[in-house]
C-alpha cells in the first residue's frame, strides 16, 4: 500500500446511521451546535504564490499558466474544482450508503469554464471567475435509472461545495 493510502474498512448503512445519529440528536436539541466556522489560512510567498495548509498537505498555490504562471503551483481555480470533487465523491458515498445503493467505484470529474481576460482585466465586460462548472459522476454499479437518479439529486442536496457554489453564500473581506 502506498504511503498517501489508509486501509478502507466498508461501510454499510447500518454503520453510518450508527456512527451519525448522536451527531443528528445533538443537533436537534442544540442547534448551535451544529454551527461551526471552518477556517484556512495561506501564507503568502516570495513569488507570486500563497502556501496554503490543508490539513494533510502543504499546497502551494500560484497563477495558472494562462495568467503567466509556470505552471509548477496549483491554480486556485484547480483547487476549487477539486474541492467539489472531493466533496461531491463523499457525499455520493455517504448518500449510496445510507439507501444500500450498490456502488463499487467509479469516477467524480469536474470542469469548469474560465474566460481569463476577466481576471487579466484585459476586458471589463468579461466576468472574473467560472461561467459554467460540470459535475459527472462515471460509476460502477447496478443501480437502476430511479436510483441514480436520486442519488444525483441528493448529493446535489447535501455536497456543501456544490450548495456553496450554486447558491453563492454572503462574502467578505478586509485587511488587517
Amino acid at each position: 500500500m502506498g504511503r498517501n493510502q489508509a486501509t478502507v474498512i466498508p461501510m454499510n448503512a447500518t454503520d453510518l446511521r450508527t456512527m451519525q445519529a448522536p451527531l443528528k440528536e445533538r443537533y436537534r436539541d442544540d442547534p448551535a451546535a451544529a454551527l461551526l466556522t471552518l477556517k484556512a489560512a495561506g501564507e503568502l510567498g516570495d513569488a507570486v504564490t500563497c502556501r496554503v495548509e490543508t490539513g494533510k498537505a502543504l499546497v502551494e498555490a500560484g497563477l495558472h499558466p494562462a495568467t503567466g504562471g509556470d505552471g509548477s503551483a496549483a491554480c486556485s481555480g484547480d483547487i476549487l474544482l477539486q474541492a467539489l470533487v472531493a466533496c461531491a465523491g463523499v457525499t455520493l458515498r455517504a448518500v449510496a450508503t445510507a439507501l444500500d445503493i450498490p456502488v463499487r467505484g467509479g469516477t467524480v470529474r469536474a470542469e469548469g469554464d474560465l474566460d481569463f481576460r476577466g481576471t487579466l482585466g484585459v476586458s471589463k465586460e468579461t466576468p472574473v471567475g467560472f461561467q459554467a462548472i460540470r459535475l459527472s459522476f462515471d460509476l460502477d454499479t447496478d443501480a437502476t435509472a430511479e436510483q441514480k437518479e436520486t442519488l444525483i439529486k441528493l448529493t446535489k442536496r447535501y455536497c456543501v461545495i456544490y450548495q456553496t457554489l450554486e447558491r453563492s453564500p454572503r462574502l467578505e473581506a478586509s485587511i488587517t
